[in-house]
This record gives structure tokens, sequence and C-alpha cells, in this order.
């Protein structure tokens, strides 16, 4: 079983940058990826962006690509987003994802972080 604790969510004003973490813990023997996720109010939880746990490669949504920035932490399984020149839209719950090695898809998920931000 993993656990995924994400945190760093908060109010903020248009403009403003935030950090998201997230810390792996439990049996963590290796992801193929981690990623962030986000809901907004009334609507479906969407892909941000993720990283490839091996090499570091990472994919944006086109909503948040040039503005968000993802990293990871391989020893401390942690992974990070960090987010710049938010935006009223940004405003959603964020959750932090890992796709365990042999998982088909994201099969471990924190309990999310709320992010809003004021226009």
């Amino acid at each position: 079983q993993v656990h995924l604790v994400d945190s760093g969510g908060g109010l903020v004003q248009a403009g403003d940058s935030l950090r998201l973490s997230c810390t792996a813990s439990g049996r963590t023997r290796g992801f193929v990826a981690m990623a962030w996720f986000r809901q907004a109010p009334g609507k479906e939880r969407e892909f941000v962006a993720s990283i490839r746990w091996a090499n570091g490669d990472p994919y944006y949504s086109d909503s948040v690509k040039g503005r968000f920035s993802i990293s990871r932490d391989i020893r401390n399984y942690r992974v990070f987003l960090q987010m710049n020149s938010l935006i009223p839209e940004d405003t959603a719950v964020y959750y932090c994802a890992a796709q365990s090695i042999g998982a088909g898809e994201y099969n471990n998920w924190g309990q999310g972080t709320q992010v809003t931000v004021s226009s």
C-alpha cells in the first residue's frame, strides 16, 4: 500500500505562485510516473502534469504549459508542482497521483489540496 500526502495549496491572487508537494510512503518500490490532477467545482477531474520516475521526463496539459513545472526528488519519493502566473481558472482541488510499477494506470492518490486564485 502506498500512501500519498499532498500539501501546499492556499488562497492567492492572480499572478502569484504556489508550490505543491507530494510525499509517498509505504510500499514505495518505485513508480512508473507521478502526476498532478485537479478538479474544479462542477467539473471532472483533469490531468495537469506528470513526470516519468526513471528519467524525469515531464508532460503538461496545454492549459498549464509554460506556467507550471513538475519535478521529483527520487531519494525521498517526493514530487513537486511549481505553479507560476496563476489565474482564476486554476482554482481547483489538486491531487497527487502515482502509478506503481506493474499498474496500468495511476493507482495511488493523495487526499487533495485546495488552490484558490482570486482575480
